[in-house]
């Protein structure tokens, strides 16, 4: 550019509109996916895969079953999970419900974990039957904090195969829901 003379025009400049401009969001990315290349492989966890076009039914009856359970804008879904599919889930499916998704690092402790899941007021905790003692005892801290004003929050646990099936069969008889059982329901 020339000394004295007015800047030129740059493409970041121009008004936005339907030729030059979409905002990139993750349901978006998540459509897309799913339409142009619903057989390509989308999630590789272990024996389970699924396609894009899998992954996008899965993450809308999520989406379904959470709205169906009145969780929708203004709502918080944290989840303690390593990364696993549900968790992958989680992050187009919570939104795609108008929720706001509050994933919480499975090395914390249960006080922290309080902590999060009280100053997030979280309406559902999805977590992995592996974690689900954690998750049960940082819910007993806010209660005891809480006292007759606590509200549990629904609690859904994720079974895995390859951990010992009594951890899952210990949150389902304390009332948690089975992840797949939810996602049924959506």
């Amino acid at each position: 550019m020339a000394v004295g003379s007015e800047r030129e025009a740059d493409i970041d400049d121009l008004p936005k509109n339907p030729a030059n401009y979409m905002a990139l969001t993750p349901l978006w990315f998540l459509d897309r996916a799913a339409l142009v290349h619903p057989n390509r492989l989308s999630v590789v966890h272990g024996p389970k895969r699924f396609t894009w076009s899998e992954t996008y039914r899965r993450c809308r009856r999520l989406a379904s079953a959470l709205a169906a359970s009145s969780i929708g804008p203004g709502c918080t879904v944290a989840v303690i999970a390593p990364n696993i599919p549900a968790i992958y889930e989680a992050h187009f499916g919570v939104p795609m419900a108008g929720a706001v998704l509050n994933t919480i690092n499975i090395r914390l402790n249960a006080a922290t974990i309080a902590f999060l899941l009280g100053h997030s007021s979280a309406a559902v905790v999805i977590v992995d039957q592996e974690f689900f003692t954690l998750a049960e005892e940082s819910l007993k801290i806010i209660a005891e904090e809480k006292k007759a004003a606590f509200k549990p929050p629904l609690l859904i646990v994720v079974g895995d195969e390859t951990c010992d099936p009594m951890s899952l069969q210990h949150a389902l008889r304390k009332g948690a829901i089975d992840y797949e059982k939810f996602l049924e329901s959506g």
